[in-house]
């Protein structure tokens, strides 16, 4: 038995939550996962996990040793990387999931400088604004936009995205030009809904101007969980659209989208990258982090809030 790759199993077994899910993130059969599995208990003599047909539980004691084997692991990675031939560059593979309008219009046409600068990082993209397990889905790190909300996520705020209400000239002329945010909880104009959790709910917007406060929720005949096909309903006159500056910047210029509520104040959607608290930070994922932060910082940058005064 190789004591590394057990090691290594029996973490990702925990971390994924099934022998399947496990030998596939480590691409290989379920068999030989489940032979590493039972090798090390043997070698231990302890039993590290309770196996049902239905459920897959970590044991007391499987609980302590994967602790200390995700530090193991994460100090051999460190230990090979500084050693390397390369010690000052970051490498190895990483698994990263990022919502699809920022990988089409920012981090994609950005990969060319960060594969020059880093040649060794394998980059495996997930791109999708679905909700990601981090653990289960054995991603190293998210980007999200919104607050992070599972408290069993580290996250660090690399961006702040200034936001604005637009509409398609053919959606105008059909229902006319809104003059106020509460016109479009009217029946004759509707929205693009977007689906920002699991349960398929859409959630309202605030909208502030001179102390007044509005939540406009709106009504819609279509919605979607995928920022790319969000705008694309959008610039097809489906409804009314609430974008990111990068996003609606283009079609914008274009004469594409028509910004409504010029005078109406909208709060920044923060952006995160977020990543599993017992996941070592390591060299390629801290790499990531600081290019994604530095990307966001020339495209929208964390918008420093003055502090209590005195």
């Amino acid at each position: 038995m190789d004591r590394f790759d057990a090691m290594q199993a029996f973490t990702r077994v925990v971390e994924a939550g099934s022998f399947t899910r496990a030998a596939e993130t480590l691409h290989l059969s379920k068999t030989s996962v489940t032979q590493l599995v039972q090798q090390l208990e043997a070698r231990l003599r302890v039993k590290l996990l309770h196996r049902t047909t239905r459920k897959l539980s970590v044991t007391a004691d499987g609980a302590a040793y994967y602790e200390r084997a995700v530090r193991l692991l994460a100090d051999l990675d460190d230990a090979e990387t500084s050693l390397s031939s390369a010690s000052s560059l970051p490498r190895g593979r990483l698994r990263v999931d990022v919502p699809s309008p920022l990988a089409r219009m920012i981090l994609v046409p950005a990969l060319p400088a960060f594969h020059a600068r880093y040649p060794d990082i394998q980059l495996d993209m997930g791109v999708s604004d679905r909700m990601v397990d981090v653990i289960g889905d054995n991603v190293d790190c998210v980007v999200r936009g919104g607050e992070i909300t599972d408290p069993s996520l580290m996250a660090r705020r690399v961006g702040d995205l200034r936001l604005g209400v637009y509409a398609a000239p053919g959606y105008l002329a059909l229902a006319g030009t809104p003059a106020h945010p509460r016109e479009l909880e009217d029946t004759h104009h509707r929205i693009v809904g977007f689906l920002w959790s699991r349960n398929g709910k859409t959630f309202p917007y605030a909208m502030r101007r001179d102390g007044e406060r509005i939540d406009v929720q709106g009504r819609y005949v279509f919605s979607v969980d995928d920022g790319n096909a969000y705008l694309a309903a959008g610039l097809a006159g489906l409804g009314i659209l609430w974008l990111p500056d990068y996003m609606a910047a283009p079609h914008r210029a274009s004469g594409e989208l028509v910004p409504l509520f010029e005078d109406w104040q909208l709060e920044p959607m923060p952006l995160y990258v977020a990543f599993a608290p017992n996941r070592h930070v390591s060299a390629k994922l801290r790499a990531f982090i600081e290019w994604v932060a530095g990307l966001m910082a020339q495209h929208a940058p964390v918008i420093v809030r003055p502090g209590p005064s005195g």
